[in-house]
Formats: structure tokens, sequence, C-alpha cells
């Protein structure tokens, strides 16, 4: 479960970006706040739990409650994806292997390379780390 603050940006950011489906999603008004499911479209039955509660809370960095990873089958071309969106890529995959991007509510993100590393290329290769991951 991820907790966010804004359910539109997390949408465009989870859905559009890192491109998983809406599964499900349940209103409670009563109790003032939404739980919003998320899943790969290649694995339906695992799921991120989004929970947007309607009163404002500081959550703070989010940083300290670790981090979600997605195995993807081109890392270069899901950053690229990721960048045409507006996100930023904290940790650029330099290695072929591995990147680290950050959800509009500071999750840190992990993507791995499906199999083994690519090999290096550009502009990846030559990239500096950015903010925090």
């Amino acid at each position: 479960m991820v907790r966010v603050r804004d359910l539109d940006a997390s949408l465009a950011f989870y859905r559009d970006a890192l491109g998983l489906v809406e599964t499900r999603r349940r209103d409670y008004p009563q109790g003032r706040f939404t739980l919003l499911y998320l899943a790969a479209p290649a694995n339906p039955e695992v799921e991120v739990e989004l929970t947007y509660n309607y009163d404002d809370e500081d959550y703070g960095s989010a940083r300290n409650f670790g981090h979600l990873a997605f195995e993807v089958d081109d890392i270069y071309a899901a950053c690229a994806r990721l960048q045409q969106h507006g996100v930023v890529i904290n940790r650029p995959p330099r290695d072929g292997r591995m990147a680290f991007v950050r959800s509009p509510d500071l999750v840190s993100i992990e993507l791995l390379q499906k199999g083994e590393a690519l090999a290096p290329a550009e502009p990846w290769a030559s990239m500096p780390n950015t903010g925090q991951w």
C-alpha cells in the first residue's frame, strides 16, 4: 500500500507513465478515503494499492517506507517513456540493469531490466544522478 496525496497526479505517474492498469477502485466517503488498485498488464493478480485520504496529511519524504520495484522488458525504453511524461530519472540506467525514479509522493520506484543487463548506451551511460532516489 502506498498513501498518495493527489490521486490524479498519482494516476498520471503509475498508470500513464509506468503503464500499470487500474484493476478496481473502492470509494469510502464515510471514512473519507479511496482505495485504488493497479497492476502490470502481464501480471494483473499482483496489485499495488494506492490509498487516497480526503484530508491532507504530511507523509514526509516517504523514503523510509522502502520502495517498489518493477521488472521491465527494456529499461531504456521504460526510462524514455517516463521522461516523456515529465518524470525525472533520479538514478539513470547507466549499467543497463537498474534505474530509480520517484512518484509524486516521493516513493522510490526501482526499474529492473528483465533478464540480462542491456549494453551501456547513451544518453544513459553518462547521465548523472539527479536528486534523491
